[in-house]
């Protein structure tokens, strides 16, 4: 049977998903299934979450890996809770060091950008705090499929295809060997429908999971990391791992027609999400498909981001509060600036992203809400040799203007694109959600939240709408389907407006709603990617 997996000639419609014992959204069915398989086993939510991103880590390695970041929202005992496991810059890195050796601005690939993976740390932590099964029975499902292989599905296979061609022609160093070693063993992308596997993979997987994090950290996978990284005379350690552990925080919020819209605060972009609605929310909108709406929409995120690239990186460093930027009064501020026309703010080209995001929730109203990312796509182009292990380059956004707020120090963690949301009304709560895909993440965030909130849109057509990202200065790319009559009018705004080809770059996304009366679960997730809901 010879397909074209890309070829939809034909309008396919998808309906929110009910379910009451227990629900997993995400943009892999393997991963969906293997947290779902948690829970039927006696797991709640979190144990779900879990095995559902250490199975994301083996089917869709083209946008996270055990090598990379996570942050998550946790809904328990009607608390929620904020885990922020992003890594911070190696101890012995500094600008000076890279200038020293004619680096005058942060490489995207090779060790430069690496810094400490920080997802077995959150998978870790979770369990320990939250989680109900054993640790290492939860990260089977991720086992069985690194070990014993899996079918890549269309979207993964092109974005996959995507990546081989291009480091084939860019990462030609030896350093990069092993990733062509382990994703491409044939000499060659594996092609849609056909069984990839990485025994590496498993083995790491099954060392996490029988130490409790601790291999990563402070044992034999540390080793291999510091031994490859020493061989390259690079900055990341083994004292760099073992003085590393993910970092409970206190989430941050703003409360926007009655819902409260949490985010993890800084170093993460999820402020900028925040930012955008306490804009917005001044306004009165009174239909969706509308240019007035779209004309706001887009130019309070435009300010939102202007002052996101403007104060965000590591807390420790930051000059203005989150307070004093989620005020009323500086929300007002902002939003006087808004006028008929489109506004020019300071510019920046942000870089595309590589991210997997997952939503779950059990019979007990426990809920989660959990992103993880390698960040561009693979990362750094370098996997340790022997472990499956794609480390992150998130370093890439450090600047090496010593002047500049996310100045490459030390220990310091950076600007960070990855975010999950969380929606409560009265206290209670509504969901998990989110939209990943570097800059647009906060750009997906208050489209889905106005969707659901101003529209009143069920979960799955609240991710359906034809999505708008703004670039930079006054470009804003939209989807083939947006409404054109609409993109008309925006471009008599002022406004640069790009019609894309694919859908590719506007986040791919998942809701799960719950009905506090009855606790039905209901469930969307995305055409945008091989997006899947396993429910029970």
């Amino acid at each position: 049977m010879n397909f074209d997996f890309h070829s939809h000639p034909y309008t396919s419609q998808r309906t929110t998903v009910m379910a009451n014992n227990g629900m997993v959204a995400t943009s892999q069915p393997l991963a969906a299934q293997a947290g779902l398989d948690m829970m039927k086993k006696g797991g709640n939510a979190i144990d779900a979450a879990i095995a559902t991103a250490a199975a994301l880590t083996v089917v869709e390695p083209t946008s996270n890996g055990i090598g990379g970041d996570a942050f998550a929202l946790v809904w328990i005992k009607g608390k929620l809770h904020g885990l922020n496991a992003s890594g911070p810059a190696p101890k012995s890195i500094s600008i000076e060091a890279l200038k020293e050796r004619g680096i005058e601005k942060m490489p995207t690939h090779g060790w430069m950008p690496v810094t400490v993976p920080g997802a077995p740390s959150a998978w870790a932590e979770l369990s320990r705090r939250f989680g109900r099964l054993p640790f290492k029975d939860v990260l089977q499902p991720a086992i069985d499929y690194a070990e014993k292989g899996y079918p890549l599905t269309p979207i993964l296979g092109k974005y996959w295809q995507y990546a081989y061609n291009r480091f084939k022609q860019i990462l030609t160093d030896d350093q990069f060997q092993h990733w062509f070693e382990t994703f491409a063993p044939d000499g060659r992308a594996p092609e849609i429908g056909e069984i990839w596997r990485s025994e590496g993979h498993a083995a790491t997987l099954r060392a996490i999971g029988e130490t409790d994090g601790e291999s990563f950290y402070r044992g034999e996978i540390a080793e291999k990391i510091d031994a490859f990284s020493k061989k390259y005379n690079a900055f990341l350690s083994k004292e760099d791992l073992e003085d590393y552990k993910a970092e409970w925080v206190d989430p941050i919020k703003v409360h926007y027609r009655g819902y409260d819209v949490w985010e993890i605060p800084p170093n993460g972009q999820g402020l900028v999400a925040l930012l955008g609605l306490n804009i917005a929310k001044g306004f009165e909108f009174r239909d969706k498909d509308t240019v007035d709406t779209y004309h706001k929409q887009i130019e309070a995120m435009k300010l939102a981001f202007t002052d996101g690239k403007a104060f965000i990186t590591d807390p420790a460093e930051m000059k203005v509060t989150v307070e004093e930027l989620l005020s009323e009064e500086y929300g007002e501020s902002r939003r006087s600036e808004i006028a008929g026309e489109a506004l020019t703010p300071e510019s920046y080209q942000p870089p595309r992203g590589g991210t997997v995001y997952l939503a779950t929730a059990d019979s007990e109203g426990n809920m989660v809400s959990f992103i993880q990312s390698n960040y561009m796509g693979f990362g750094s182009g370098l996997v340790v040799p022997g472990t499956g292990i794609a480390l992150q380059n998130r370093g890439h956004d450090f600047s090496l203007d010593p002047e500049h707020h996310n100045a490459l120090k030390p220990g310091k963690k950076t600007y960070h694109t990855i975010i999950p949301g969380f929606l409560t009304k009265d206290c209670e709560a509504v969901g998990p959600f989110g939209v990943m895909g570097g800059y647009m993440q906060p750009q997906g965030h208050m489209q889905v939240v106005m969707n659901t909130v101003d529209f009143h849109l069920n979960p799955q057509a609240a991710l359906d709408a034809p999505r708008w990202q703004w670039i930079e200065g006054k470009k804003v790319q939209v989807e083939p389907h947006f409404p054109n009559h609409i993109a008309q009018a925006l471009v008599r705004k002022g406004h640069q407006i790009e019609v894309t080809v694919d859908t590719g770059g506007f986040g791919r996304g998942q809701i799960i709603w719950r009905d506090p009366k009855t606790g039905v679960l209901m469930g969307g997730t995305e055409a945008r990617t091989d997006g899947s809901i396993a429910a029970w």
